[in-house]
């Protein structure tokens, strides 16, 4: 859907800014023209009827009106800031669903709306990073994700342990897989079917954030993408390419499952949450459920 409305938007804006652009060539010129020939025929004019020559077609007060609105829109979403809304829980505790967040879209680079081909270098995910992008199996969907592994890293996830080693192009003196350590926070603060959920903190690069894990729950192991050459739970970060997590470990469908996330399918760098909606209606109430039902005015703030 997103895709969609980044090409109803070019449209708009190309469509709008060409009408406007041909009546200030070829036709409002000609109606000044008309004026003067008024005035020269006529000792007095009406207001009216000045208004009636000069006035610009509907078509064009239309485009005229809209297209310096739809073209700030367009650069806004297109290069600057694209606002989201998180659908699911998977990178809970760091979002929630009803979160409405911004993504610094310049962050990885300057992109083409349409074609998303990119104009301008200007940075690279971090690990850490929340960051979104389309998602490999189908490039019309948005996913949003933590960035785990860089181009180079194996990453190694055995019984729910989280190991990164660093690029060894070499093969000889490779550092050794370094244990991301959890300090556990609380347990229950969050559920799940009715299980609590172990809330953790954990260390990625320069950015310490939380995670949750379900004790009830296997690592799903026997549906890990399958990388030819290495263990099952072992996958090594081809280049121009990134391996994403949700903070949700038991409850995300990330690159432990279907591989890792293309340069060119990145999006941009999730910063800030804008406002976040509670929505707790239930089935019964006669309230709708996509109704909000409150607003979490904490929530709002940077995302770490």
């Amino acid at each position: 859907m997103a895709a969609y409305f980044s090409l109803i938007l070019v449209l708009v804006t190309l469509v709008s800014g060409l009408i406007w652009l041909i009546d200030v060539v070829f036709f409002a010129p000609k109606r000044r023209e008309n004026l003067l020939v008024a005035h020269a025929n006529s000792t007095e004019l009406s207001a009216d009827a000045i208004d009636k020559i000069i006035r610009e077609p509907v078509l064009v007060e239309t485009a005229h009106s809209i297209f310096p609105v739809i073209a700030f829109v367009m650069i806004l979403r297109s290069f600057i800031y694209e606002p989201f809304q998180i659908p699911s829980g998977s990178m809970m505790p760091t979002l929630l669903v009803g979160d409405f967040i911004l993504v610094e879209k310049f962050s990885y680079g300057l992109r083409d709306p349409v074609w998303r081909s990119k104009l301008v270098e200007i940075g690279e995910p971090e690990r850490g990073d929340v960051f979104v992008f389309k998602y490999p199996e189908n490039p019309k969907i948005d996913y949003i994700k933590r960035v785990v592994g860089l181009p180079g890293d194996k990453i190694i996830y055995r019984n729910k342990q989280l190991m990164i080693q660093g690029p060894c192009d070499t093969g000889i003196d490779c550092p050794a897989p370094r244990v991301i350590a959890h300090t556990e926070i609380n347990r229950g603060e969050f559920s799940q079917d009715n299980v609590p959920l172990i809330r953790l903190s954990e260390q990625l690069g320069d950015v310490k954030h939380d995670i949750l894990m379900n004790p009830s729950r296997p690592d799903f192991r026997q549906h890990f993408y399958p990388q030819a050459g290495l263990p099952v739970g072992e996958f090594l970060v081809p280049k121009g390419m990134y391996f994403a997590m949700g903070d949700n470990r038991d409850n995300s469908t990330d690159s432990r499952f279907w591989g890792f996330v293309p340069e060119e399918n990145l999006v941009g760098k999730a910063v800030a949450i804008w406002i976040s909606f509670e929505f707790d209606s239930k089935p019964s109430d006669w309230l709708p459920t996509w109704v909000p039902t409150g607003v979490r005015f904490d929530r709002v703030g940077g995302i770490h």
